[in-house]
């Protein structure tokens, strides 16, 4: 991984985050600080080369574009002179040193932009830093804070068992379906009395025909 993209990790990490799944966010925290600063020197130390580098390169440019100038006027001696070989050995030395001019020149553009991204980056790390170093207190007691709650929660839960208002609850709820249970008790109740008396009706009714059929079968015809 490259030093700009390990920056970068850097500077988009969430401490907040970071401290919620850490087991030991005091560790944590101190560690992502230390990440930070050890960035943080070698991005220094980048950008100082890639200055210098630039300083470099802009050097060169100039030393070659001076190059270019002088052989133009050496060129320019020899055609006075009447010297056409050497006014044209002149002037390839010229086109020489002025593609080489164009070439750092070029390198030059791409340096620069470099250098600036570090610098950029370089900023950005710095702050988050700062703001790693200016939240890591006040992070770090509210995470313990939120843990003690937590801590205390589970521990009243343990010695009070349930709230009040959920045995409560439970209690009504138990209540109601042992009525409803008595309910269907009676219901079903009431249906086998009703069954035995509309047998014992029937009974009845069976017992007066037969006696009827007797009586007039008995009759004498």
């Amino acid at each position: 991984m490259g030093l700009l993209e390990r920056v970068s990790t850097l500077v988009r990490a969430n401490l907040n985050d970071l401290i919620d799944k850490a087991e030991d966010p005091s560790k944590m925290i101190k560690q992502v600080i230390l990440d930070m600063e050890n960035q943080l020197l070698q991005l220094k130390t980048q950008v100082a080369v890639s200055i210098a580098d630039q300083h470099m390169l802009e050097k060169r440019q100039k030393e070659n574009a001076a190059k270019a100038a002088e052989w133009l006027r050496k060129a320019e001696l020899a055609i006075d002179r009447g010297q056409d070989d050497l006014a044209r050995a002149a002037i390839e030395r010229h086109k020489s040193c002025e593609r080489t001019a164009a070439s750092f020149e070029e390198q030059v553009a791409d340096q620069r932009t470099q250098v600036a991204a570090l610098k950029a980056a370089l900023g950005k790390l710095e702050q988050k830093l700062a703001e790693a170093h200016a939240k890591s207190d006040l992070l770090l007691a509210q995470h313990r804070r939120a843990r003690t709650l937590g801590r205390a929660a589970d521990a009243q839960l343990a010695i009070g068992g349930p709230s009040p208002s959920r045995t409560f609850d439970r209690m009504q709820h138990q209540v109601a379906r042992n009525e409803a249970v008595s309910q269907a008790k009676a219901a079903m109740l009431a249906d086998d009395l009703d069954d035995r008396f509309e047998r014992l009706e029937r009974d009845d009714e069976v017992d007066q025909m037969l006696a009827e059929l007797k009586a007039k079968r008995a009759r004498p015809s």
